[in-house]
């Protein structure tokens, strides 16, 4: 089994790992955070950890009522301006701990006397030494270029901080029981995403569409499968593909359409009709069954029971689909060129 099929599938045990070990900083790092009145957060993160943070946006808004901002570090690397953000929680997320950006934000915002934290999957990492609170992902080694258990484990210890500012054990509750429904995804879905790999493994591109706690994942999965198998691939909000970007899809272009049950299904049934109208592939990827429709191709998940940590249980069926096409391909994903593991930006 190569290096990247094997850690999609130790997702279930890294993020009962990352519970574990980050419970109680989770708790100091919040507390901390009331002590000092805070009631905004600012992230910071590049690639897959940005995706992690997109996810953090929703949930930390839907649950705590926390607005969130999406950091820009070149405005302090490149342009060298000064940006206060000694009111707020800075969060900084990266894999590695050495992205130099985020860095870079996270000592200018240490200067500010702002509360900071890092989400990294080393402890002994720049980042991780130089935020005031260390949240560790616990993922162990993590070999394949493209970053998946790493990412889940983001998204947890986020959801988790989330969980705990708003007091609210029952999300929490729902938390603990995502490895379990990870694990049962992963076991669910080799079938049809074997056969959906056979199937798209000779395109040139598609397009992911997702809205709300969907978009990450369209996100996320547009860059596993890009940077796995080397084919143009991009995700949008399924809001914003209605204002322009559907112009581009000719009839028989492939579409995958990230359709979990609840809020925003909806969303999901319009884009899909006017899909129907330019002729475009389209491909349901949901919870529930009976929200694709007889024209439909599809690849179902396990239903969480909630539309907030759906994301865990979509997630794997790209980085699956994106293992599995390489096989079809005849692709080594260890092999990615241009692409390193660890990507310094500055």
């Amino acid at each position: 089994m190569i290096n990247l099929e094997k850690e999609i599938r130790e997702q279930p045990s890294v993020l009962r790992k990352a519970i574990e070990t980050n419970r109680n900083r989770v708790t100091d790092l919040v507390a901390e955070a009331k002590e000092r009145g805070i009631k905004s957060v600012y992230f910071c993160a590049r690639g897959t950890s940005d995706h992690a943070c997109v996810m953090a946006q929703y949930v930390f808004a839907i649950v705590a009522g926390i607005p969130c901002a999406l950091g820009t570090p070149s405005v302090f690397t490149k342009y060298g301006a000064h940006v206060d953000l000694s009111d707020m929680l800075v969060i900084g997320v990266s894999q590695s701990g050495k992205a130099e950006d985020v860095l870079t934000v996270l000592k200018s915002a240490n200067k500010d006397g702002a509360l900071t934290a890092a989400i990294t999957n080393d402890e002994n990492s720049p980042m991780a030494k130089e935020a005031l609170h260390s949240l560790y992902c616990d993922a162990g080694p993590e070999v394949s270029i493209a970053a998946t258990k790493t990412f889940t484990s983001q998204m947890m210890i986020l959801s988790m901080i989330a969980a705990e500012w708003a007091g609210d054990n029952d999300f929490f509750e729902t938390l603990t029981k995502v490895p379990d429904q990870v694990g049962e995804t992963l076991e669910e879905i080799v079938p049809s995403v074997e056969s959906m790999a056979e199937y798209l493994k000779n395109i040139d591109g598609a397009v992911i569409l997702g809205r709300g706690m969907a978009y990450p994942i369209a996100l996320e999965g547009a860059l596993k499968m890009l940077e796995t198998n080397k084919i143009k691939m991009k995700g949008y909000a399924t809001s914003d593909f209605h204002h322009g970007p559907i112009a581009q899809l000719k009839p028989g272009d492939k579409v995958f359409v990230i359709e979990p049950s609840g809020a925003t299904e909806d969303d999901a049934a319009s884009i899909i009709g006017k899909l129907r109208n330019v002729g475009a592939d389209i491909i349901i990827v949901t919870d529930d069954e009976k929200l694709v429709p007889s024209d439909c191709k599809s690849i179902v998940t396990v239903n969480t029971g909630c539309e907030l940590t759906s994301p865990f249980t979509t997630v794997p069926v790209f980085q699956l689909l994106a293992s599995k096409m390489t096989e079809v391909r005849g692709i080594d994903p260890e092999v990615a060129g241009v692409i390193n593991k660890i990507t310094i930006t500055k």
